[in-house]
Order: structure tokens, then C-alpha cells, then sequence
């Protein structure tokens, strides 16, 4: 189902954006587009979609926070990122008495 709505709203959007209707036809478009999301049926489940997605998602990063390990971010070890946005890395620290390797 959730398919299927993208689908349409592709397709209007492809009608709209390639149509040779012209202004009058674009117009009246938005004009039906702005009824039916003004409409309160509408908005009531767009709403009601909405706290489902956020009970599911809730939900899903409850069941994986259980099972997953922590896992540190790829940032957290010895790369820096300088003013340019460029990733460098930085050499480990020498063991006294050894020179640096580069």
C-alpha cells in the first residue's frame, strides 16, 4: 500500500512537472492538492500513519539496541579532519627508543 501511494504522488509529480497543459492545468492541480491535504480525514491519517511509524520505529531500535553491540563510530580513532575536509590519519605514538614510522 505504501508502495502504491509513492507511486501516485511520483506520477502526479511527473504529470505535473512535464505537462504541456500549461499554467491553468498546474494551477488546478495544486488547487485539488491543497483540498484533499486540507481535508481533516486526511489529516487525521496522516497523523494516525505517523505515531505508527514512530511506535515501530521505536520499537525496532528497542529489539536491535538489545542485540547489537556498541559499536564505535569509524571517527573515533586517529583521524582527524582538517579545515578543508580532507581525512588524514594520524601515525601511532613510537615506542620509546624506536623513530616514528611514517
Amino acid at each position: 500500500m505504501r508502495y502504491r501511494v509513492v507511486f501516485l504522488i511520483g506520477l502526479a509529480a511527473g504529470y505535473v512537472l512535464g505537462s504541456r497543459a500549461g499554467r491553468e492545468r498546474y494551477e488546478q492541480i495544486k488547487r485539488l492538492a491543497q483540498r484533499v491535504a486540507d481535508n481533516p480525514k486526511v489529516q487525521e491519517a496522516a497523523g494516525l500513519v505517523g505515531a505508527r511509524a514512530s511506535q515501530m520505529a521505536s520499537m525496532a531500535k528497542d529489539r536491535v539496541g538489545d542485540k547489537v553491540p556498541f559499536v564505535p563510530s569509524a571517527r573515533s580513532d586517529a583521524r582527524t579532519t582538517g579545515h578543508n575536509g580532507l581525512t588524514s590519519t594520524t601515525p601511532a605514538p613510537a615506542e620509546p627508543g624506536r623513530p616514528a614510522s611514517y
